[in-house]
């Protein structure tokens, strides 16, 4: 009855307020009771259900009033083209590995691992600890906390063979995430115009910071033991190149690792060319049949820059990453990362040197790497029974995902779609070439939620990959 009751009273002003000027005063409510015999609870939820459409608005201590309609009327920005100027580098809008998706969709397109993969009371205690802590009150260096810088350079120093100099603390510069290491690498060492080598598909990330840089990518093809030597050589030769961005170990999107004697040709390259090697060990925790040995490891001469991220391993709310660079080089990219957000910040450093260097983290990866190849087996096997065409172009000895080579002629954007529809979400291959797509190729991650659901995710995928070729 009171519903009912205020609904009419509700109506009732609705057609009061429509004759009415902007800013006339309602009646009081107490007026209000008196006039529609109702109580004042009844009356305060007609007034509250006009307030919540926007019809009036209450000014305590004065009354109540209609408030002004806003007429609606298209923005005007074309003010800014001319303010702005033409467009100097063209940008991809956000990678589709960033979408957001529903909890019941088949998610195969993210890039980060699931919670269950994460050590989450860890991080939990962690972050309460550093909450507690200094960190909480007081600016840390601009290179980066003194006890991660330590931790960071200990982690390759332990790689490091006899008669090589290990990194020292001072080496390394603490990022608030890899994509932004990337960024001063690209910016601080190279600049605008000049050639950058890059594996071809790479990590589509890489492709965006370079390109943001101004920098002229100069593919170099890679396969499942990674680039060809000889390729990699005349590429430099060809391109004046100074430098080559690659992910030896685990490789996103493909999955590949250079073996030891792959990586010392490589390297012997770079150093006849006088170049840089930029080496992103991304994937650094997610060793499943084999453990990564960075090529960082065997160069204290300066020409390997080593980037490591605790981003995907740790949380993604926690993101830290690490550049180890020597010489002139690093104090370029510091002096551009204090440019850019002059430091990071100290409870998310000082979160991650506390799970890093607890007892469980190392009892949390090697479970981890069990985990990631049961769930690795689970999705190539489901690939294989029920999308034999989709060719898995090499079992991954680590990371988080399987790259896919598709019938020649498939539609990305067909199959995308009709995947989407029946509630799989997939990764089309073609953000991962800094050129033409070699072919029409899928990423996908194992190691997102509900592996529970491969099954079915995959058989969706082979339907649609049979109906895009009818």
């Amino acid at each position: 009855m009171n519903n009912d009751s205020s609904s009419r009273i509700a109506t009732r002003l609705k057609e009061w307020i429509s004759t009415s000027s902007p800013g006339s005063r309602l009646p009081s409510t107490r007026a209000l009771v008196t006039e529609f015999q109702a109580s004042p609870v009844t009356v305060q939820k007609a007034l509250q259900a006009l307030t919540m459409q926007g019809l009036i608005e209450s000014r305590p201590g004065v009354g109540t009033f209609v408030r002004a309609v806003r007429t609606a009327r298209p923005s005007d920005y074309g003010w800014q083209s001319a303010a702005l100027g033409s467009l100097q580098v063209l940008l991809p809008p956000a990678s589709s590995t960033m979408r957001t998706v529903s909890n019941e969709a088949i998610g195969f397109h993210s890039g980060y691992p699931d919670r269950e993969l994460l050590p989450e009371r860890l991080v939990q205690a962690a972050l309460t600890r550093a909450a507690r802590g200094d960190a909480a009150l007081s600016r840390p260096p601009v290179a980066g906390l003194p006890e991660l810088q330590s931790w960071f350079a200990r982690e390759l120093g332990a790689a490091t063979p006899a008669g090589i100099n290990p990194p020292t603390p001072s080496d390394v510069i603490v990022l608030p995430g890899s994509q932004s290491g990337l960024s001063s690498i690209f910016s601080a060492l190279l600049g605008s115009g000049q050639p950058l080598l890059i594996e071809s598909p790479t990590y589509w990330g890489a492709i965006l910071a370079a390109r943001n840089a101004g920098v002229r990518l100069v593919p170099v093809p890679s396969g499942p033991d990674g680039p060809d030597p000889l390729e990699l050589a005349r590429a430099f030769e060809e391109s004046g190149a100074r430098m080559f961005y690659a992910q030896p170990h685990y490789a996103n999107p493909t999955g590949s690792q250079w073996s030891k004697e792959r990586a010392e040709q490589i390297l012997e390259v770079v150093l006849d060319y006088g170049a840089f090697l930029v080496e992103d060990d991304w994937a650094h925790d997610f060793g499943i049949n084999t453990t990564p040995a960075p090529i960082a490891a065997r160069d204290d001469s300066g020409h390997v820059i080593y980037l490591r991220s605790l981003t995907k391993s740790v949380s993604p709310a926690i993101r830290i990453a690490a550049i180890i660079a020597r010489g002139p080089a690093r104090d370029r990219i510091l002096a551009d990362r204090g440019a850019e957000t002059m430091y990071v910040s100290g409870i998310l450093q000082a979160a991650a040197l506390d799970v890093v260097t607890q007892p469980g983290w190392q009892t949390h990866l090697r479970n981890l790497r069990h985990l990631l190849q049961s769930r690795r087996d689970l999705l190539a096997s489901s690939l294989r029974e029920h999308a034999p065409e989709a060719h898995i172009e090499t079992i991954p000895k680590g990371g988080l995902n399987l790259w896919l080579r598709l019938p020649d002629g498939t539609s990305l954007e067909r199959l995308t779609s009709e995947c989407e529809r029946g509630g799989v979400i997939i990764a089309a291959g073609n953000e991962w070439f800094p050129a033409e797509p070699t072919g029409p190729y899928i990423r996908l991650n194992y190691s997102g939620p509900n592996p529970g659901a491969y099954t079915q995710g995959t058989r969706i995928l082979g339907q649609a990959l049979k109906h895009n070729h009818q």
